[in-house]
């Protein structure tokens, strides 16, 4: 498996890759130290454009704008290089964390999780279109990487300090998540499982933090691939290009290389033989 390093930012938390079908860009976020970066296939280049409150996830408006889940709970739009609206200024159960990971599913609505740094748990919220927070699940570790099946009646959470991701019966019609149950328990020598995404074929790409991989399991929950890594803190993964045939990858860790290896903090890309369905547009506010 050819491994493209494609761009070198030293992201200390390089996360959410995100294919914008608008622009044909690659986005990601540094987390932690409040940047946001595109690359262009066609060109190869890539630039910062965004630093400020850190990002723990984000989305695609129709209108190509960002919407960003950011520091205590705050959720605002970014367009053309500027805050045009805020949705959330704050939320007070979320003050001692961040968010840190989100998806949007297949109406609009977005689910959005929490990571909390004063010792509390986290929790996964769906915020509506009409920019209303419903809080889903509570006691969680590490709100971490989510993704829908194929035929989109069920969507897999990731709670990282668990060491587990399950799976949820998912109702589009109401954004409702029930039934919830374990999809696969992941093993300490792996690293923690982080972000995620589904190929068309139902199968999980599961990415490892401290583990150096990314795990690839059938939709029985049976590991039937692995893709190796020069570095350690493999972050999260999302199919994209033109076929969606190209997964894209981050990293993190690049403030400590010499810890991690020297390419860590770097954005990959790779073509496993697998092909990504499209993200979902968000619609908060339309």
């Amino acid at each position: 498996m050819k491994l493209e390093r494609l761009a070198d930012y030293a992201c200390k938390c390089g996360e959410n890759p995100l294919w914008n079908p608008v622009d044909k860009r690659m986005y990601w976020t540094d987390i932690e130290t409040g940047r946001l970066f595109w690359y262009d296939p066609k060109t190869k280049k890539h630039e910062q454009f965004y630093w400020g409150l850190r990002v723990g996830g984000f989305t695609f408006q129709p209108d190509g704008s960002l919407l960003l889940f950011r520091d205590k709970g705050n959720i605002a739009i970014l367009k053309e290089g500027k805050i045009t609206r805020t949705v959330v200024e704050s939320m007070p159960s979320e003050k001692g964390g961040r968010f840190n990971d989100v998806i949007a599913d297949p109406e609009g609505r977005v689910f959005c999780g929490t990571l909390m740094e004063d010792g509390t748990k986290g929790r996964l919220f769906r915020l509506d279109r009409n920019g209303r927070l419903t809080k889903i699940l509570d006691g969680i570790g590490c709100s971490n990487g989510m993704g829908f099946t194929p035929d989109n009646k069920h969507m897999y959470f990731t709670d990282s300090m668990a060491f587990t991701i399950d799976i949820l019966d998912y109702d589009d019609d109401s954004g409702d998540l029930t039934n919830r149950r374990l999809f696969v328990m992941g093993k300490k020598k792996d690293g923690y499982p982080d972000g995620m995404t589904v190929d068309t074929d139902g199968n999980v790409w599961s990415t490892r933090w401290g583990g150096s991989c990314v795990i690839k399991y059938n939709p029985a929950g049976k590991e039937i691939g692995r893709i190796k890594f020069p570095t350690k803190l493999v972050s999260s993964c999302i199919f994209a290009g033109k076929d969606l045939k190209d997964l894209y990858l981050t990293t993190a860790g690049g403030d400590k290389k010499h810890v991690n290896g020297e390419p860590a903090g770097s954005l990959y890309r790779c073509r496993p033989g697998a092909k990504g369905a499209p993200e979902n547009f968000s619609r908060i506010g339309l």
